[in-house]
């Protein structure tokens, strides 16, 4: 087993921590915060957009088993990267798109896929590429959240649809 980690961010944590649960190679996924100046942050202070900081997801993957360029192409599809701090319903900068790198190699595979992606999309990718400083992780019931509340409507009416999504482009790297 080759253990590493990426940090994403696009649009409610809760939903990209649905996803990528599902994906063969990954071993846990983490909701918290990131990219901001406020340290140690509550999801109070997250949302009222003076901190700074993303909603992203630390996920633990891998690498024989599925690489951290297969996770960019799963995060190009189950969000709107071409929206600036937005994901649908969801506003403010914690929403933006993000990508965390944590080494120069997760940079320039960053890079590459950005730059891949933007084919596929009429409008400029907005995302943020930038080195991951300090994963702040979130508070436990924002943890494995559709799994546990998975009949809410916000679950329903917005990640549902992801997951959908997900198993249709990507049925084959899901778990059994």
């Amino acid at each position: 087993m080759k253990k590493e980690e990426a940090v994403l961010g696009g649009g409610c944590f809760w939903c990209l921590d649905a996803v990528y649960r599902q994906l063969n190679g990954v071993l846990n996924v983490q909701s918290g915060y990131a990219g901001g100046r406020t340290g140690n942050p509550t999801y109070q202070q997250i949302c009222s957009g003076a901190t700074g900081h993303a909603e992203v997801v630390r996920i633990e993957f891998d690498a024989e088993q599925i690489t951290f360029s297969q996770l960019l192409d799963v995060f190009w599809v189950i969000h709107d990267p071409t929206t600036l701090n937005r994901q649908g319903a969801d506003v403010g900068t914690q929403y933006r798109s993000v990508i965390y790198f944590l080494n120069e190699q997760q940079q320039a595979d960053a890079e590459r896929s950005m730059e891949a992606a933007g084919k596929q999309f009429a409008q400029p990718i907005v995302t943020e590429i930038a080195p991951l400083e300090t994963f702040w992780p979130g508070e436990a019931y924002h943890q494995d959240y559709y799994q546990l509340n998975g009949n809410q409507p916000y679950c329903q009416a917005v990640i549902s649809p992801k997951l959908r999504k997900l198993r249709e482009q990507f049925g084959g790297q899901i778990k059994a």
